[in-house]
């Protein structure tokens, strides 16, 4: 390849939660407790096969709202830890601004997911989801 590429990304449905801005979200998912809603498209409804409460999802998003012309932060935005390139912490601002947030299913309803952890804005696009299958608990059940 000689330059760059250009790549279509398609969103395959949208979260519904109360979170309604940036600085609402929890930084993390493994610090959210809050709930929400995955809803997928249409088109996509036959994908969601095998999916049912108790799984682990891996979930990628496309944060629409966050900035993309910066290549330098500073991580969590902590002055004293020195500016960083946007590759080397989890910052959503940074030139495709992708997230990955994993969440347990709670409930599967026609095209709706009901998960917990949400840490990210209602109406955030997802662009793809993966299982990782069931929680297990301590004991490992």
């Amino acid at each position: 390849m000689n330059g760059p590429e250009t790549i279509t990304i398609t969103p395959i449905g949208v979260v519904h939660c109360s979170l309604q801005t940036p600085e609402e979200a929890p930084r993390y998912y493994t610090i959210s407790d809050v709930p929400g809603t995955l809803e997928i498209f249409p088109p996509y409804l036959e994908a969601m096969d095998g999916i049912e409460a108790g799984q682990t999802l891996v979930v990628l998003f496309w944060l629409h709202k966050a900035r993309r012309d910066q290549l330098k932060v500073y991580p969590r935005g902590d002055r004293s830890r020195g500016l960083r390139g946007v590759f080397a912490t989890r910052s959503p601002i940074r030139p495709n601004p992708i997230a990955l947030s994993e969440f347990k299913v709670l409930k599967v309803q026609g095209n709706l997911i009901e998960v917990t952890g949400v840490d990210v804005i209602n109406g955030t696009p997802i662009v793809d989801i993966k299982s990782l299958g069931e929680r297990k608990d301590s004991t490992g059940k």
